[in-house]
C-alpha cells in the first residue's frame, strides 16, 4: 500500500509541516506566506524574484484548492531530485499517474479529479526540471532515458509497480514513451491532446510561441493563451502565466517521437477539436489507423491549452469509461 494517507484523510497542521514515512514526505499545506511548504534554498533559487516566489505559492495553492476531494501532497525522493506528487482518493483503488502539460503543474487536474477518484487512486506529479514544486538534485535529467527513469523512481517510491497512465500535451509524450520503454508498470494509456506522438507541432503555432518563449512576459503568455484558445486567459491561466514568468527558466527534456508502433497497452486518445498546436484531424485518423482498437475521441469545443479543464464532463466521461 502507499506509503500516504489512509481514504479522505487531509488533517490540518502547521504551514509546512513535514511527516517522513517510508522515504516519502508527507506535506500539510497551508499559511499564507506563499512560500512553497518545505521551501529549500535550491527551490527558492529557481525563481527570478522573492515576489515571483511568493506569487507562483499563491497561485499553486489556489489551484490546489479547487480540487473538490481531500488531496495529500507527498515529496517522493529519486536520484534526480524530489518530487512532488498530489494524491487523492482510496488508497485501496488502482493507481492512476496524472502527468500534465508544461507548465502545467500537477494542480491543473482540478476539474477531473472529483470523477477520477471514483475509480482510482489519484497520483498527479509535478514534473522535475518545470514549473512546480519538485525540485532537481543530484544525477542531471536531460535525457529521454533519463526521464523515463526518473518516473519509474516515482512509481518505485510511490510504491506502485503497475499504474495506469493519463497525459495531456507534453505529459502526454512523456505517458506514451513511458509505455514504451516500460510496458510492464503501464496499464491503460491515456493521452489528452498528446504532442509528439502522433506528429509535430504546427509552424504557426510555433511562430505564436517564439516569443513567449524567448522572453516571456505575462502580457505575452496570456496573448498567446488567448489565441489558442480563442479568448481571455482568465483566471485558470493564473497559475500558468505564472510558470512562464516567474521561473528563472524551465528545462524539460526535448521530445522526441517515441516508437508508437511499439506501443501495447489499452489506448484512449482524445484530441482537442480546436487544437492550434497540431492538426486534430490528422492526430485523431493516425491515432486511428495504428490502434484500430484505441478509444479516439475527438471533444469538438476544446483547445490544446484549455484541456483538461474545458469540456471537462465530456472528458471525465471518456476518461472513467476507459479506465473503469
Amino acid at each position: 500500500m502507499p506509503h500516504d494517507a489512509q481514504p479522505g484523510e487531509f488533517r490540518h497542521e502547521a504551514p509546512g509541516t513535514r511527516t517522513r514515512s517510508g522515504g516519502i514526505t508527507r506535506i500539510r499545506a497551508g499559511g499564507g506566506s506563499g512560500r512553497l511548504p518545505g521551501m529549500t534554498t535550491s527551490t527558492s533559487a529557481a525563481f527570478r524574484t522573492a515576489d515571483d516566489e511568493r506569487r507562483f505559492g499563491a497561485a499553486y495553492d489556489a489551484a490546489l484548492a479547487r480540487w473538490p476531494v481531500p488531496v495529500t501532497p507527498l515529496d517522493v525522493p529519486t536520484q534526480y531530485g524530489t518530487t512532488r506528487v498530489n494524491a487523492a482518493g482510496r488508497p485501496d483503488r488502482p493507481p492512476l499517474l496524472l502527468l500534465s502539460g508544461g507548465g502545467a503543474t500537477s494542480a491543473s487536474w482540478w476539474a477531473n479529479v472529483g470523477a477520477l477518484v471514483a475509480v482510482r487512486r489519484v497520483y498527479a506529479v509535478d514534473h522535475l526540471g518545470d514549473a512546480g514544486r519538485s525540485v532537481p538534485a543530484g544525477r542531471p535529467m536531460t535525457t529521454r532515458a533519463a526521464l523515463l527513469d526518473w518516473l519509474t523512481q516515482v512509481l518505485d517510491g510511490l510504491g506502485v509497480g503497475r499504474a495506469d497512465v493519463c497525459g495531456h500535451s507534453y505529459g502526454g509524450w512523456q505517458a506514451a514513451a513511458l509505455a514504451v520503454h516500460a510496458p510492464g508498470r503501464v496499464g491503460r494509456l491515456a493521452l489528452l491532446d498528446p504532442t509528439s506522438v502522433f506528429g509535430g507541432f504546427a509552424p504557426r503555432y510555433l511562430l505564436r510561441a517564439a516569443p513567449m518563449l524567448l522572453r516571456p512576459t505575462e502580457a505575452r503568455v496570456r496573448r498567446f493563451l488567448a489565441w489558442e484558445t480563442g479568448g481571455p486567459a482568465g483566471e485558470w491561466a493564473d497559475l500558468q502565466v505564472l510558470a512562464a514568468t516567474a521561473f528563472r527558466a524551465a528545462r524539460p527534456v526535448p521530445p522526441r517521437r517515441p516508437d508508437v508502433g511499439a506501443l501495447s497497452a489499452p489506448l484512449a486518445v482524445l484530441v482537442a477539436g480546436r487544437s492550434r498546436s497540431h492538426d486534430p484531424a490528422r492526430v485523431a485518423r493516425q491515432a486511428r489507423e495504428l490502434f484500430p482498437s484505441a478509444v479516439v475521441e475527438v471533444l469538438p469545443g476544446a483547445t490544446h491549452h484549455s484541456l483538461p479543464w474545458r469540456e471537462a464532463a465530456a472528458v471525465d466521461d471518456a476518461l472513467v469509461r476507459f479506465l473503469d
